[in-house]
């Protein structure tokens, strides 16, 4: 059952397939089989491509949920333009995460400016050091360069869930 869509800045409307779509931005959110709830906005580029498909947005989120359950921190994936300071863009992001953040990592990609971060908080950090950030975003690039954005993002969150090791 469809619900009609309301004006700019209202709730977004839920289809009959669980897709809630933004009137005015082409944001969209579904649920996915283990609860988390995958977004991907329209990006208006050149070749007006969708950024990522259904089943890339599945191998993400379920590299995000294996690796979340696996090792009691809260993985995250930014993938978009950070600007000229993408450390300080990125360290915004996760702190955006409020009171998740102390557990959280988050890998943060912005293909078009060549640029990978990984923020870990308070007690993450204590799991995830400069090293294993480091193997981390060497195993992402290295996929990159091939033209694999998905599989370097599920590497790194690979690599950095290993390195974390399992939850305490």
């Amino acid at each position: 059952m469809d619900h009609p869509q309301g004006g700019p800045g209202e709730t977004p409307a839920v289809t009959g397939a669980g897709l809630a779509e933004e009137p005015v931005s082409g944001h969209s959110r579904i649920p996915t089989s283990s609860g988390r709830i995958s977004e991907a906005a329209e990006v208006h580029a050149e070749d007006e491509k969708v950024p990522f498909s259904p089943s890339q947005l599945s191998r993400i989120d379920e590299a995000l949920t294996r690796t979340s359950a696996e090792t009691g921190l809260l993985f995250t994936v930014y993938v978009g333009a950070l600007g000229g300071r993408s450390r300080e863009q990125a360290e915004e992001l996760h702190a955006a995460l409020g009171e998740s953040a102390s557990d959280a990592v988050l890998v943060a990609v912005s293909p078009g400016e060549r640029v990978v971060e990984v923020v870990t908080g308070e007690e993450s950090s204590r799991r995830v050091d400069d090293q294993g950030a480091k193997i981390a975003v060497g195993s992402m690039v290295s996929r990159f360069t091939e033209g694999d954005l998905v599989g370097g993002i599920v590497e790194g969150l690979r690599v950095l869930g290993d390195h974390a090791g399992s939850r305490h």
